[in-house]
C-alpha cells in the first residue's frame, strides 16, 4: 500500500498575500480522497522528529537558535516565514514524515510526503521557505542505521537544491542531482554532484529528453540503493516564480520517468512535494496530484 505522510498541522495561517501557498497541503489530500485515488488508510500522521536525527544533518548551534526562536531578524527574513513555535513544530512533523516514508519505501518500494522537499536548508541556516532539510535528515537516518550505502537525490524543483548540495558536499555516499532553472533562485548556486541549469522557457521536449538521458546514466554510474525525489511543480509554464515552459502533461511525464525508473530498477523511492506557485491554484493541485496518481498506478 502507498503510504503518505500528512498532518493537519502541515497547514498554518500565514499573513495575507504571503506568496507561499500553504493551502495546498490541505486541498491536495482532499482531492486525492475525493477522486478515489487514495483512501484514509493510505495516510499516516508523523510524530515530531528526534533531535538526534536533526543533529546528523544540521549544526547544533543552528538547531538551538531555531527551537528557542532566537534567530536574528536577518536569518528570519532569509527563511521567508515569520518565525513561530507552531512553524518549528510543523517542521519537526515534516522531517519525521520523510524519515518514516524512508522506512515505508524500504518495505513497499515507494512512499510520499505531502510536504517536505525543503532543499534550501543548509547545515547552519534556513532560507527559501526551508528551515530544516527533510531529504538530508532522512538520508542520514538511512545511512546511520546501515539500511543503505548509496543514495541518489533527484531534485527536479525549478530552484537548485543548494542546501542539500552543501550538506552532502563532502559525503560520497549521497549523490546530489539537481536539474533547475539556470537563471532562477538562488542567485549564487552551490555545487551538486551533477547540476543541469536549464535556460528560460525550456519546453517539454527538451526537459524530458534531458532528464531521461541523465537519469539513466546516473542509475548506471551511481548504482543507488535509494532515491529521494524532490518533485516540485514550479517547473510549470504557469508558475509565477519558475521561468520554464513545461506543461502540466510534461510535468506528469517527468514524474513518470522518475517513478518508472525506480520501479524498473527496484530502487526504493521517497517523494517530497516541493514548490509550486502558479496563479491558478488548480494548476498546482493537479500537477502535484499527478505525482500521487502515478505512484499508485506504477507501484500498486
Amino acid at each position: 500500500m502507498l503510504k503518505i505522510a500528512w498532518s493537519p498541522e502541515y497547514v498554518l495561517p500565514l499573513p495575507p498575500n504571503h506568496r507561499f501557498p500553504m493551502s495546498k497541503y490541505e486541498v491536495l489530500p482532499q482531492q486525492l480522497l475525493y477522486e478515489g485515488t487514495l483512501t484514509t488508510s493510505n495516510f499516516f500522521a508523523p510524530n515530531p522528529v528526534d533531535e538526534v536525527l536533526i543533529s546528523l544533518a544540521h549544526e547544533q548551534a543552528y538547531w538551538h537558535k531555531l527551537k528557542t526562536l532566537s534567530l536574528s531578524p536577518q536569518e528570519i527574513r532569509r527563511t521567508g516565514f515569520p518565525l513561530t513555535e507552531a512553524l518549528v513544530n510543523r517542521e519537526l512533523l515534516i522531517m519525521q514524515g520523510t524519515v518514516e516514508c524512508a522506512r515505508q519505501a524500504l518495505e513497499n518500494g515507494v512512499a510520499m510526503n505531502i510536504a517536505g522537499g525543503t532543499h534550501h536548508a543548509f547545515t547552519n541556516r534556513g532560507e527559501g521557505f526551508c528551515l530544516l532539510n527533510d531529504i538530508a535528515i532522512a538520508a542520514h537516518y538511512l545511512l546511520h542505521h546501515d539500511l543503505v550505502k548509496r543514495i541518489l537525490v533527484v531534485d527536479l524543483d525549478v530552484h537548485q537544491g543548494n542546501g542539500t548540495a552543501q550538506i552532502f558536499r563532502d559525503d560520497d555516499r549521497v549523490f546530489t542531482f539537481s536539474m533547475h532553472g539556470a537563471n532562477n533562485y538562488p542567485l549564487i548556486k552551490e555545487s551538486s554532484d551533477l547540476d543541469i541549469g536549464l535556460p528560460d522557457r525550456t519546453d517539454d521536449n527538451f526537459y524530458l529528453k534531458t532528464l531521461d538521458i541523465n537519469l539513466k546514466n546516473l542509475i548506471d554510474q551511481v548504482e543507488p540503493e535509494f532515491i529521494f525525489f524532490q518533485s516540485g511543480v514550479d517547473i510549470l509554464a504557469t508558475d509565477k516564480l519558475g521561468k520554464l515552459a513545461v506543461t502540466r502533461e510534461g510535468c506528469k511525464q517527468r514524474d513518470r520517468i522518475v517513478l518508472e525508473t525506480a520501479r524498473r530498477n527496484r530502487i526504493p523511492l521517497v517523494a517530497s512535494m516541493g514548490g509550486g506557485y502558479s496563479d491558478d491554484f488548480r494548476d498546482i493541485i493537479e500537477a502535484h496530484a499527478n505525482t500521487y496518481r502515478l505512484a499508485q498506478e506504477i507501484f500498486f
